[in-house]
């Protein structure tokens, strides 16, 4: 894995940390982009990513 800096606002981190703990937030993170990730290339594309 690559270390990334991604800035949050307290208040995130504070609610991801009172979901899963503090010991647990990368991991979180991980799986909440991951899943992100795999809704968005699962969807069709739109017309504004076409021209790209």
């Amino acid at each position: 894995m690559t270390p990334t800096l991604v800035r949050f606002p307290d208040e995130i981190l504070f609610r991801v940390d009172n979901l899963v703990g503090q010991n647990q937030r990368a991991k979180f993170i991980r799986e909440a982009v991951q899943a992100e990730v795999e809704k968005r290339e699962a969807q069709p594309a739109t017309d504004e990513k076409q021209k790209s």
